[in-house]
């Protein structure tokens, strides 16, 4: 069976923010199916695009799994279920578990259910901060640059993001 590579972003801002990111990612590899190979630090970040709402905690991983990447977004579903995820009434609103899927191997994928890379994470500090921490040398297979690149690109100015003590 082959195993692909996918990277993972986590987050949370309701709740017990840092114990819902660690068992999602816990719930991601309990059935054998996928597993964490790396972890990236934990962060404290600012609220994007929907600004009136508690700060985030994120982080990323980095996961060898057997799934394909339809089984693999079916998965972070019913994890993001499981932890009490309800339809997002207001978008990039609250929410007690996100997680996204980031790369999937080097595929581009493009389908209503799916897109690969997620196609806002090159503008996501958030995003960017964690991935670095795993491999900041890995290339974005749309954009063609890596992700030390795209973070230095976004500047300091915008989206605080601060590690979590």
């Amino acid at each position: 069976m082959k195993t692909h590579i996918a990277y993972i972003s986590v987050g949370s801002n309701l709740g017990d923010k840092l114990a819902n990111c660690q068992n999602g990612i816990a719930s991601l590899a309990k059935d054998g199916r996928s597993r964490i190979l790396a972890q990236s630090r934990v962060y404290v970040t600012e609220p994007v695009d929907y600004a009136d709402q508690e700060w985030f905690i994120n982080m990323a991983v980095k996961m060898a799994t057997s799934l394909d990447p339809h089984q693999l977004l079916d998965d972070i579903r019913n994890v993001q279920q499981s932890a009490g995820r309800v339809q997002d009434p207001i978008r990039f609103g609250p929410r007690i578990l996100d997680l996204d899927i980031i790369f999937y191997d080097d595929r581009i994928i493009e389908s209503k259910r799916l897109v690969i890379p997620h196609p806002r994470m090159h503008k996501r500090r958030f995003v960017l901060k964690p991935i670095c921490d795993i491999d900041p040398s890995i290339v974005h297979p749309v954009l063609k640059q890596d992700m030390q690149f795209l973070l230095k690109r976004l500047g300091d100015e915008t989206q605080k993001v601060f590690e979590y003590k």
